[in-house]
């Protein structure tokens, strides 16, 4: 009797631990949105950088430009970063990349700007390699950002024994850091046309995070109408992550979708300026519905994104209407415009 009183003990044990290694309740992640002011910020890369690569290699690692930027943002009122991570940064120096995220994060923290850090990615290049990254082409959009992990990794399961420990180690590092918002821990699943080939590894990062349980939230954001990919997304993110691009009418109407589910709603991607996605229509939505806006690009720089996905300037030449990002480099606006919504919206004075 004592023996199999010890057995429903440790069984009882086992279950509240796998319990405490899966996704928050309801009312935990509303708990804790509550405590949160409304977050407006933008996905971050330094304009001296192409990619993520050229971000955290310690060749390339630029803390005078990022500490700058993120100055630009804090100064428009924007309290929330979006970061890229990189698997191979991590294959090529694990402590120096954590060395160079805890950097990171301290300078975030000197403008009060918390980081949501995303880890896996699966648009643009599918070659990334150590080392030199290579030069912008000119008038082409993102034309040196790499997928995390590359294409031969996502595609062979016998790679990712590496994937777990990265993924592990990032969040054992930083599971209790105060200055991180949210891991998002993989970008648009499915994108350059991988569609259901992604989610045995969407599948296996849940199980890795879930094996640490970091202290802050975890998320994956729909992005396409892929109703598989979407379903399980949104049944194991803490809090509810998502991209639109589009006008401000499906905008909204896709909040209150979401909002019906009952956790918190953050968009981690918007604005495009040809598509009619622009601060000056979109972030009242967003205040409204109290949803966390973090637009597309800060500074223009290597990544070209001031030009168009689909519709590239072959001689380099500006655009006559950027289509992300809001500072030119030397730190003045695109449109001042836009900068006094964004600073009236967040109260910026």
């Amino acid at each position: 009797m004592k023996r199999t009183f010890s057995f429903i003990v440790l069984y009882l044990s086992f279950l509240i631990s796998l319990g405490q290694s899966t996704i928050w309740t309801k009312e935990k992640a509303n708990t804790w949105y509550k405590q949160q002011p409304w977050r407006v910020g933008a996905n971050f890369l330094p304009s001296t950088a192409i990619n993520q690569l050229e971000m955290w290699q310690k060749e390339t690692w630029d803390p005078k430009t990022i500490d700058r930027e993120l100055g630009w943002a804090a100064g428009i009122g924007m309290n929330v970063m979006r970061v890229y991570l990189h698997d191979l940064a991590w294959v090529a120096d694990p402590a120096g990349f954590k060395k160079r995220m805890k950097d990171f994060l301290a300078m975030a923290d000197k403008h009060k700007i918390k980081i949501l850090f995303t880890i896996f990615d699966d648009c643009w290049n599918p070659d990334p390699a150590i080392g030199k990254q290579p030069d912008p082409k000119p008038g082409i959009h993102n034309s040196g950002w790499v997928r995390s992990p590359g294409k031969a990794t996502h595609d062979d399961s016998t790679q990712w024994e590496y994937l777990g420990k990265y993924v592990k180690d990032i969040l054992t590092t930083f599971k209790n850091d105060k200055r991180i918002f949210l891991w998002d821990l993989y970008n648009e699943p499915g994108n350059s046309s991988y569609n259901l080939t992604s989610l045995p590894l969407l599948k296996k990062v849940f199980e890795w995070a879930w094996a640490v349980r970091p202290s802050q939230p975890l998320s994956v954001g729909v992005w396409y109408d892929n109703k598989e990919l979407n379903e399980f997304q949104l049944a194991n993110s803490d809090v509810i992550t998502f991209h639109n691009y589009g006008k401000a009418e499906g905008l909204e109407k896709q909040i209150k979708e979401l909002q019906a589910l009952g956790r918190p709603v953050i968009c981690t991607e918007y604005m495009a300026r040809t598509r009619d996605s622009k601060f000056q229509t979109h972030l009242p939505i967003f205040q409204k519905y109290k949803v966390a806006a973090i637009n597309w690009g800060l500074v223009a720089g290597k990544s070209n994104t001031i030009y168009q996905w689909d519709t590239p300037i072959k001689d380099g030449s500006e655009p006559k209407v950027w289509f992300h990002d809001v500072f030119r480099k030397d730190g003045t606006p695109y449109s001042k415009e836009e900068i006094g919504v964004i600073k009236k919206l967040t109260a910026k004075k």
